[in-house]
């Protein structure tokens, strides 16, 4: 078995398919989580989900997958292809399942794969998933038995929650690009069922990814999205990632809707019908977003940036919403709390039918600035942490010019904007973002960075 510790990340398990992990890592990792969740829950029902996207390497991988916990002794309901929030779905929907995998490379390349592993209905990250390293690694004693499989339709209750949820949503012109992601197995009959008459662009999940890369938080892998909502005089565009828990948006001019933007666009409907006034944000949002969701009577919280990692601070905040640069957004007052972006879509389609106000109008008192995109500079493991450090160095003091955030790498908050820089938790990648009040201020800022960054790349 090829195991390598490097794949067992912050908060899923990724790496190059056949280079870094195999079908027979798969099965014994199947075995491991059997086990994790007998010892964590020794009452529990022996049954689990299996997903996967549209990777060309993914029903192989799901074989596998089954074949592990079958052995395990475990009862396997085979969702097939879906996306990742329809395989969180089937861990609240499903009564007595004990925990679920979804196989996915996410945005990452073709020749990714990978797993995002729930126990009952969470998913886990950190320390839970270096255990699952630790048995593998340990050769612990596994559970045996001779268990069973069945195929299961998740698809059914999923669109049927969302079509009551959504029966009064008025149709508006949109266009979606489901990147030959697995969002295309399941988006026209959901969106149709709520009434709505999307235009379609990529809806053939293909794992070759044939059009563009499936990552819709990058500006040009946009470019037809925004080209088809002005030749269609569509309100909006939403496009998916390869799972499909990442939401990208352009509005009706084709101007991109940044996660942070999302968020504060959101945030006075989520706090008009909620009690608990609390919205999470990532390290990597804006100050502005956060600023802007305080004087409007929330409580802005920062946190960590990864999906696991927000959605367990929203948790145990009780928040009602919260979400992340990257798009990952989580709706806890009407659904479950986790990431789904085509259900991020819905409630966007929602506040724009209801409102009649274009996206732009619904920011019209959110304060514009200058910033980049999320910078993410290739390196290796090693040099990621080593240049956060130096950062760290750098800005030991606060001052009256600067304050400094530490939860997640180091951000530093100047009085006309702010800069960031983490080591990512998936890749051997520097994140960098930086965003002021006026252009000036953007290179200023961004400059005091980047020379402390260049010379240790």
């Amino acid at each position: 078995m090829k195991l390598s510790q490097v794949i067992f990340r912050e908060y899923d398990i990724r790496g190059v398919y056949n280079k870094d992990f195999d079908l027979d890592f798969a099965y014994h990792l199947a075995r491991a989580h059997a086990k994790f969740i007998k010892t964590n829950n020794p009452k529990s029902v022996d049954k689990v989900s299996v997903g996967y996207d549209a990777r060309l390497s993914s029903p192989d991988i799901a074989k596998a997958v089954t074949k592990g916990y079958v052995d395990s002794g475990f009862h396997v309901l085979q969702l097939g292809l879906v996306t990742s929030p329809i395989s969180y779905f089937s861990t609240f929907h499903i009564p007595d399942l004990s925990g679920a995998i979804m196989i996915t490379g996410s945005h990452n390349p073709p020749e990714y794969n990978g797993f995002k592993i729930s126990v009952g209905p969470g998913t886990i990250f950190g320390e839970d998933i270096q255990k699952l390293y630790k048995i593998m690694a340990n050769k612990e004693d596994l559970p045996s038995g001779k268990g069973s499989s069945e195929d299961f339709d998740i698809f059914t209750p999923y669109v049927e929650k969302y079509k009551e949820e959504f029966k009064h949503l008025k149709s508006i012109p949109v266009v979606l690009d489901c990147g030959n992601g697995a969002a295309g197995s399941i988006v026209r009959r959901l969106y149709e069922a709520c009434g709505l008459k999307p235009t379609f662009l990529f809806e053939e999940p293909d794992g070759r990814f044939p059009n563009h890369h499936p990552d819709p938080t990058v500006e040009k892998n946009l470019v037809d999205l925004k080209a088809k909502v002005l030749e269609t005089k569509s309100f909006l565009g939403i496009g998916f990632d390869g799972d499909a828990d990442r939401i990208g948006i352009v509005d009706h001019t084709g101007k991109v809707l940044w996660g942070d933007e999302f968020i504060a666009l959101m945030a006075p409907f989520i706090l008009k019908d909620s009690k608990n006034k609390k919205i999470v944000g990532d390290v990597k949002c804006s100050d502005r977003m956060y600023h802007f969701i305080d004087q409007i009577g929330g409580e802005s919280i920062m946190w960590k940036t990864g999906h696991s990692l927000i959605k367990e601070k929203i948790k145990v905040e009780k928040a009602p919403f919260g979400g992340e640069l990257s798009g990952h957004i989580f709706f806890n007052d009407r659904n479950y709390g986790y990431d789904d972006a085509i259900y991020a879509g819905l409630r966007l389609i929602e506040v724009l039918s209801q409102s009649g106000k274009t996206i732009p109008e619904l920011l019209e008192k959110f304060p514009p600035a200058f910033n980049t995109p999320e910078i993410r500079i290739d390196t290796t493991e090693e040099k990621k942490h080593e240049i956060v450090k130096a950062l760290q160095d750098h800005f030991k003091n606060e001052s009256e010019e600067y304050s400094i955030n530490l939860i997640d790498g180091i951000r530093v908050s100047f009085k006309d904007g702010w800069a960031l820089a983490r080591a990512s938790n998936t890749q051997p990648v520097l994140v960098l973002r930086f965003e002021s009040t006026s252009e000036e201020g953007l290179a200023r800022i961004r400059s005091i960075f980047e020379e402390i960054v260049n010379p240790r790349l």
